[in-house]
Order: structure tokens, then sequence, then C-alpha cells
């Protein structure tokens, strides 16, 4: 009786919780947007002002949260506050998404006080610190969860909607894709490539891998044309955003150029590298025998190669060729793999065969996870005391 009066209090308890993290991340993001566009600035320092200046003063429209951007910046008489709201209310989204997708994966029909909970760190956790393989918390590694960088964050909820309803679809593709499934489907990546083509380029790959493989199983090739076919409507996007980020008159491109961006602010790049998905890595060593067998895993593991692969080998040219900005599809991707390295963790407990070398595992990983869930509660803290993303640590 105790646990389950217990288990029905820590549900309100979380959604109180998650309440005042969005409350908090209003006052974060309204910080970070009345800063000046000073790139000497380091109070409460973020990509925020300047996408919104490139929208309301410049009228260069690279992203759909531009429109969303001049609409509530309009809506607020010039204050950004409205915007503040709008991003924090994607940061509570999409830990109610999380929610969401830890129920698909764990076979849950409702929110409980352990994948709301789990939602709610996996939404805070950050790299594992370690002063030898990085003296910055944030740049020094890559994360899946961030605060500064606005079109990530947007692109983040998106992306999520996107696998949410992916995951879905493959109960019943195979058989059957209707036009409302296709254009939901289609209508998410579309949208998660408006706002940033990051999450497009990793994951498009990956499908068109695991379309090959079934038809190679007989999938009737209708259903695998459909399928695959969602993606061309968000290819046009990135058309579109390609002419405007790498035109000829904008002085950009992107280069062949290994271990330049992971490098730029490690001590020991291959080891921040490592520490960036600690928990996800240490999960996987110890189920490395059940990777083939479980496709979820295998895709979430195949649109981390692949968004490495982006992030090691490409980097951009001109006055963007320190920003990182072929890391964001591969840090969604860390994200996931929490995610779903999450719902691998638990069933640890369950193994019945070997089950001593199985608890030693839940617990190892658990304690690499729980130490990465307080990086991130630190790095969130003391970004709302203004600090730098480069904070040292």
């Amino acid at each position: 009786m105790t646990k389950i009066k217990a288990s029905k209090y820590a549900v309100p308890f979380l959604w109180a919780a998650v309440f005042a993290y969005g409350v908090l991340c209003v006052y974060l993001f309204y910080m970070q947007s009345v800063q000046p566009l000073d790139y000497n600035n380091r109070y409460f320092q973020s990509d925020l002002p300047y996408h919104i200046s490139m929208i309301v003063d410049d009228g260069w429209y690279y992203s759909f949260t531009a429109y969303i951007y001049q609409f509530l910046h309009w809506l607020g008489g010039g204050s950004t506050m409205p915007i503040a709201i709008f991003l924090a209310a994607v940061a509570v989204l999409s830990i109610v998404l999380t929610d969401k997708l830890l129920q698909l994966l764990l076979n849950r029909r409702q929110t409980q006080w352990m994948t709301l909970g789990a939602a709610f760190a996996l939404n805070l956790a950050m790299p594992f610190f370690w002063r030898l393989a990085g003296e910055y918390r944030y740049v020094s590694y890559q994360s899946g969860n961030l605060w500064h960088n606005s079109t990530y964050q947007c692109m983040k909820l998106a992306a999520l909607a996107a696998m949410l309803f992916y995951e879905k679809a493959q109960v019943s593709y195979r058989q059957r894709l209707s036009l409302r499934q296709w254009l939901l489907q289609a209508g998410l990546l579309f949208l998660c490539t408006g706002i940033k083509p990051s999450f497009l380029t990793v994951f498009a790959p990956v499908l068109a891998v695991k379309l090959l493989a079934d038809l190679c199983r007989r999938v009737p090739f209708p259903q695998v044309f459909l399928m695959g076919s969602t993606v061309l409507p968000a290819c046009g996007v990135v058309l579109w955003q390609n002419m405007v980020l790498f035109g000829a008159d904008t002085g950009n491109g992107f280069t062949f150029s290994p271990w330049y961006t992971f490098s730029l602010h490690a001590n020991k790049t291959k080891l921040a590298v490592l520490c960036s998905i600690a928990f996800p890595l240490t999960v996987l060593l110890f189920s490395l025998g059940e990777l083939l067998r479980d496709k979820r895993y295998l895709f979430v593991w195949g649109m981390m190669g692949v968004g490495f692969g982006e992030a090691l080998c490409l980097v951009e040219t001109g006055s963007r060729s320190r920003d990182g900005n072929f890391l964001w599809g591969y840090c969604f991707a860390i994200f996931l793999s929490f995610v779903y390295s999450f719902g691998k963790w638990l069933l640890f407990l369950k193994k019945e065969k070997h089950a001593l070398f199985y608890k030693a595992a839940f617990a190892v990983s658990g304690a690499v996870l729980a130490y990465q869930v307080y990086c991130g509660a630190v790095f969130f803290v003391r970004l709302l005391q203004g600090e730098t993303y480069f904070m040292m640590g």
C-alpha cells in the first residue's frame, strides 16, 4: 500500500518539478535574449540574440524559427519575453515527448513516475566531465542537451516527434501505410528539417539502409518506397537552406578536415568523445551481443555512427569555421542513444542467465548515468547564474 501511495504522489511531484524547470527556462532564455550583440560578452552567452537580430533587423530567413520569432517579437511589442516563453515551452514539451518515447520503448500505456522521471533526467544529462579529457563542461565535449542554441532546441522537439511517429509506423508499415500516416511522417520531417537540417542528415541515411534490408527480407517494394518517400519533401527544404547558407554570395562552404571540430577545445580529443557518450557506451559494452538482434537499438547506433562521421570529417569554411555546425545531428543522435540505452539498461535487472553479471552491469551503468545527470544539473544551475557555456569545471 505504501508503495502504491508513493507512486501515486510521485507523478504529480515530478510534473511540478518539470513546471518549475520550465519557469527557470523562461528566466534563462529571457536573460539570453536581451544580451548585447557583442561577441566579447560572456554573460548569459548564447546564439539567441543573434538569431533574433537576423530576422528582426536583417530579415534573413534561415530557419522556420525565424517566422516564429518575428511573430512573437511583434506580439510582444518588441519585447523578447514571448520568445523566451516559447523556448521554455519547447524545453518542457521535449520532456513530455521523451516520456512518450520511453513509454513506447518500455511498453507502458501511460505516464509513470519512472518514465517521467527518466525523461526529466535524460533532458538534463550532460557529458561525463573529466578534467583530463576537457576542462570546459560543454564545449570540450559533445552533448545531446544544450540551452544556448535555440534552433537546436526546436529541432530536438520536432525530431523527437518524428522519431516517436516513426516507431509507431514501424508496427504496420510493412502491410499498410495510410495517407494520413504518410502525411504525418513527411510533415514532421519537413518541419524538423525546416528548423534545422541536422536530424535529416543522420536519420535519412540509416533509414535508407534499413529499408534496403527490409526489401531483402521480402517486404513489398511499394511499402518500402512509400516509407522512403516521406523524406522527399524535407530534401526540398535542404536545397533551400543550402542556397541561403552556402550560396555563392555568402563566402561559406564546407571542407574535409578530420578531427578539427572535436579538437578545438578538448585536452584529450578521443577521450572527450568517449566521455560524451559514457552512459550509452557503457550499456552497449554490456549488451554488445544483442546489438544486431535489437533493430531499434541498432537503428539509433547507426544514427550515432553517421552523425559521428559527419562531425568528424566535415567543417564549414568562412566565418563559421569554428562554430561546429556539423555537430548538431550527432548531438541529437547522442540524446537518442541515452533514451534507447535507458530502456536497455532497465532490462539488465530482468536477465536470469548470468544474473550476477547483469546486476553488476546495472550498477556500473547506473552510476555513470547518475554522474552525467549530476553534471547536467550543475551545468544548468550555473547557466542560471549567467555563466558562459565555456564554463570550466
